[in-house]
């Protein structure tokens, strides 16, 4: 939606709001569309109309005269649009506050503090702000986040370069992003390949330098029956899951151990002390792989070998490109 037509929609619904009596809709006409006439009025006054009711504005049509029905006005109660006052349960307010703490991207985290503040007063006193111990968090450190996030706001297309799993270079791509998942640990974007004509799925730590959004906004249309994560399990390339012995210092590993099995306590660890766990999960070798090099000295692995594998062949990589960095 262009910025024009967003203003002329928010300066209808306040005149038409602040409004005690119905407004002629030649009133409407000289003040909100000086430079339309006849059926050129008569389009985008309706447009604008069917607009403000989709968002779930009541828009009243009532006549001006007692004596003649065939003079209408427009207006909007305000107690039709007001909303009702807002009772939360424990469990209702518990999940909202979860959810406005745990987003750590600059961006969203303004959102969702500012709209908790917002329900404050409606939260029971048990779930108001405490100092807190530990929190979970999630962040977006993708670069592109930001730029697929805008997209998806605004419906703009975007350009960007994607490296495949294991290609050395990356393709442009031209895609309409419907919406953003996370899915152990990382971020994916869903939407319909332009060039394939198809959706697809893209994981935004492999797209490659900046993205570009199209200029038009509201370029395409959302599917209205779109299941995120049941596209996305459809389109994820199937990989097969191994099962790991792995060592976790205490304390340390929760979401690991939460997916696992604990087996043994007070296990002797690479480091020579005592302080370690044995623990067990499942999961594909590329994902642990991730998790265990999250955790850096905390972690440690124990089996398969290909697992152990992929850690030290990463591991040696990182080492190099440090290495390499330095020399320069």
């Amino acid at each position: 939606m262009s910025r024009r037509r967003s203003e002329r929609l928010l300066n209808l619904l306040i005149m038409l709001l602040v409004q005690r009596r119905f407004v002629p809709k030649e009133r409407i006409r000289e003040v909100l569309y000086p430079d339309a006439e006849g059926d050129a009025f008569d389009r985008m006054f309706d447009r604008d109309k069917e607009e403000l009711r989709a968002l779930g504005i009541p828009i009243e049509v009532g006549s001006l005269s007692t004596f003649h029905d065939d003079e209408v006005g427009y207006r909007i109660r305000p107690d039709d649009l007001a909303l009702p006052e807002i009772s939360l349960t424990a469990e209702e307010a518990s999940v909202l506050t979860l959810a406005g703490k745990v987003w750590h991207h600059a961006r969203l985290a303004d959102t969702t503090a500012t709209a908790l503040r917002k329900l404050m007063p409606a939260l029971p006193a048990s779930e108001q702000p405490a100092p807190a111990v530990a929190e979970p968090v999630i962040g977006a450190e993708e670069p592109s986040f930001e730029a697929f996030w805008t997209a998806i706001q605004e419906r703009r297309r975007v350009t960007f370069d994607y490296r495949k799993s294991g290609a050395a270079d990356g393709s442009a791509r031209r895609v309409e992003p419907w919406g953003l998942l996370r899915h152990s640990g990382r971020w994916y974007v869903v939407g319909q390949d332009l060039d394939l004509g198809e959706e697809r799925i893209f994981r935004l730590s492999r797209v490659q330098g900046s993205c570009t959004l199209g200029r038009t906004p509201d370029a395409y249309r959302v599917p209205d029956d779109l299941d995120l994560r049941e596209v996305a399990t459809r389109l994820q390339p199937r990989t097969e899951t191994t099962r790991a012995q792995l060592l976790l210092r205490a304390g340390a590993g929760h979401a690991l151990r939460q997916r696992g099995t604990t087996v043994a306590h007070g296990v002797i660890g690479p480091d020579g002390g005592d302080g370690w766990d044995r623990v067990e999960c499942e999961a594909d070798v590329a994902t642990l792989a991730d998790e265990v090099l999250t955790l850096g000295v905390n972690a440690f692995v124990e089996s398969p070998e290909s697992l152990r594998g992929l850690v030290r062949q990463r591991l040696t990589a990182l080492a190099e490109l440090l290495d390499a960095g330095g020399a320069s």
